[in-house]
């Protein structure tokens, strides 16, 4: 993954603008702001170029960032060669217009346009998904229905440039762009004009804009074209997308463009047997030659492809049905009336005769001036013919320069070919043995190899983040949830294959996902040495804390008294445990109270935790009688407790005696 953290794709793709994703993925998906790499070629201050996309015969595309904005982007720049041909500055000049006054949600949006280090670029909306022209090309005819939606989103977009008063004139697959959820976006402005221009200062007398298999008849005549020139060219895409192949090929330019003006296309149920009869009706009545046979605008033809997808009847259908009876109808009146000659009748009028004759001048003297014509555009338009050579199996580096030994200039796309060798071409368009003229282009389609893909790191990212990441990859995700004691909750701790390991592209790729240290009943170690509960509690894994001290009346000292939390409660594994250990019994501090009665001074002794031992002793006439006189041990040191306090009470002699005696009273607690 490069610096920025983007998951870049290797494909030429042709966005990811994301929702989410980038934002709306340059780090489509990343914690915190992008970071720049120093060593990216960056235009106009804010656009670091990623990686390039593809190249064409006038400007090549790259993958960037708008370091501004945090988002990906498309830039189209001009290649130096044609930056000072004014020409292709002003038809670079124009998409960049064109398509900037167009926000429509089926068409490449054009966010900028600038000029740096001597040449032109146009700063567009990043589609992450492969043009029309690869799908056709990759998995042949598609089903009707899908031909139909993706017509009626294309002519969605056409309707709303020509509501602008712009006409694409160029409308093919490779024009055609698939995001990743299948929408399709039209691109490529570069030869749109404004319907209000009365000439086209990008158009030659004798040479004609565009490409020729996809050419409208008055736009293959140098004629003034119309937004049904671009329905004409919608209903070759739509013609290609239902049969897997074009209605008109041929060796030239010149040979193709013929056919699009005199030959009727065969029809599609010719080459695909079960197509539905609405949808053939609709792609006729787009390849009408006169422009007033077509529809009359995008959204007439957006309405007649709902009826075909909801099962009703489409209007091209109705009409060709009504069309077939009428002439019918009419080839029986002609039959009726017109009756063979027989012996004996008149020979044709003289004047009848010299009216056929004028029909067959007339009918030459057209021919005579559409030949002319085409021989016109020959000489103007077109240079000398150049036979294309075998480029397959050729590197990249050898097949532009054979096309360019012939005149030929080369349109490369990178594609993934498990069969031949990266850096060397695997297809070609036209075939080797066609015919083209100078300065036409010869597309390429060069192997990158095995369609491997570098797989990103995703390791200690959040699961949402690396779902993304590895998403934007095009790769498969596993997700193995896992109780991890080191790993917040929801990060990634791990994943198969590596991060910046190769694998095949689509694959799968797992990710361990912590659900956190997980949760455990602590133990009760109450009673243990202090070193045989830490290894219990480890075991469960837990942390320990303290030792803590705290004096026990019941569990011997060095012993484990309790834990905190307690035995039998539940706690997130690897958080901590304390030990509580017996440090023995309390020692308490003896109340002093000699001098308190004895009632007094057994209360508080019992209060403070002790027993209480009473003794009695007689004390001189006149002393106090009925208090402690004395007490062991003494007040103001410590003892356990419950253990015994003695207290020494005093007592008068008693008058029948002639010796001192004493009287020893003990008192329970």
């Amino acid at each position: 993954m490069p610096a920025t953290c983007w998951p870049l794709h290797s494909e030429p793709t042709g966005d990811p603008a994301a929702e989410g994703v980038y934002g709306s993925d340059g780090c489509r998906i990343y914690s915190g702001a992008a970071m720049s790499d120093p060593d990216l070629r960056v235009l106009g201050d804010r656009y670091e170029l990623h990686r390039r996309l593809a190249r064409g015969g006038m400007a090549q595309v790259y993958l960037a960032r708008d370091s501004s904005l945090d988002r990906p982007v498309a830039i189209k720049e001009l290649v130096p060669e044609f930056a000072t041909d004014p020409s292709f500055v002003e038809r670079f000049r124009r998409e960049a217009q064109a398509a900037a006054n167009l926000a429509h949600p089926n068409i490449v949006g054009v966010y900028d346009w600038g000029t740096q280090d001597g040449t032109y670029y146009i700063v567009m909306e990043y589609i992450d998904g492969p043009s029309l022209s690869q799908v056709i090309r990759r998995d042949g005819p598609l089903h009707p229905r899908r031909a139909a939606e993706l017509t009626s989103e294309v002519a969605g977009a056409l309707g709303f440039a020509h509501s602008r008063g712009v006409v694409h004139r160029d409308v093919k697959p490779g024009n055609v762009l698939l995001t990743g959820s299948g929408q399709s976006k039209v691109t490529d402005f570069g030869i749109a004009r404004a319907l209000s221009s009365a000439e086209d200062d990008l158009t030659q007398a004798g040479s004609v804009m565009g490409t020729a298999t996809y050419f409208s008849p008055e736009q293959a005549q140098g004629l003034p074209v119309d937004p049904r020139s671009d329905l004409y060219s919608l209903g070759v895409v739509l013609y290609e997308m239902l049969t897997g192949r074009a209605p008109f090929t041929g060796d030239t330019p010149l040979a193709i463009a013929y056919k699009h003006v005199q030959d009727q296309p065969a029809p599609p149920s010719s080459i695909i047997t079960d197509l539905p009869a609405g949808i053939e009706a609709i792609v006729m009545k787009l390849l009408s030659k006169r422009p007033d046979d077509r529809y009359a605008s995008a959204e007439e033809l957006r309405v007649d492809l709902r009826r075909f997808l909801s099962g009703e009847r489409t209007n091209a259908e109705a009409q060709l049905l009504g069309a077939a009876a009428a002439g019918a109808a009419t080839a029986a009146t002609a039959a009726t009336m017109v009756q063979p000659s027989v012996a004996g009748e008149p020979e044709l009028e003289p004047e009848e005769h010299r009216s056929r004759t004028g029909w067959f001048l007339a009918a030459m003297v057209v021919l005579l001036a559409l030949l002319a014509g085409g021989l016109f555009w020959w000489a103007n338009g077109l240079n000398a013919e150049v036979t294309v050579p075998d480029l397959v199996g050729e590197t990249r580096e050898e097949a532009e320069q054979q096309l360019a030994d012939r005149g030929l200039v080369a349109s490369v796309t990178e594609e993934p070919n498990a069969e031949v060798d990266a850096g060397r071409v695997s297809a070609q368009d036209p075939e080797s043995g066609s015919k083209l003229s100078e300065g036409d282009t010869v597309e390429l389609v060069v192997s990158t190899g095995a369609a491997t893909k570098e797989v990103p790191d995703v390791v200690g990212r959040p699961e949402n983040e690396a779902r993304f990441i590895l998403d934007a990859e095009d790769f498969e995700v596993r997700v193995e949830n896992i109780e991890d004691p080191d790993a917040e909750s929801g990060s990634v701790v791990s994943q198969d294959p590596a991060g910046g390991v190769e694998a095949p592209e689509g694959s799968t790729v797992t990710i361990q996902v912590s659900l956190g240290p997980g949760e455990e009943v602590v133990p009760d170690v109450s009673g243990q040495s202090l070193s045989s509960a830490q290894s219990e509690l480890q075991a469960r894994g837990f942390r320990i804390g303290g030792p803590e001290e705290e004096p026990s009346d019941s569990v011997p000292a060095g012993q484990v008294v309790r834990t905190e939390p307690a035995a039998g409660e539940t706690a997130e594994r690897n958080s901590t445990v304390t030990v509580y250990v017996s440090s023995g019994v309390e020692r308490v501090q003896v109340p002093y109270v000699i001098g308190e009665s004895q009632g007094d001074a057994s209360a508080r002794l019992r209060g403070a935790g002790f027993e209480v031992r009473v003794e009695e002793r007689t004390v001189d006439p006149g002393d106090p009688t009925g208090v402690v006189v004395y007490q062991d041990p003494a007040g103001g040191e410590r003892a356990d407790k419950g253990s015994v306090v003695e207290i020494t009470v005093g007592v008068a002699a008693t008058t029948t005696s002639t010796s001192s005696s004493s009287t020893t009273t003990t008192s329970s607690p």
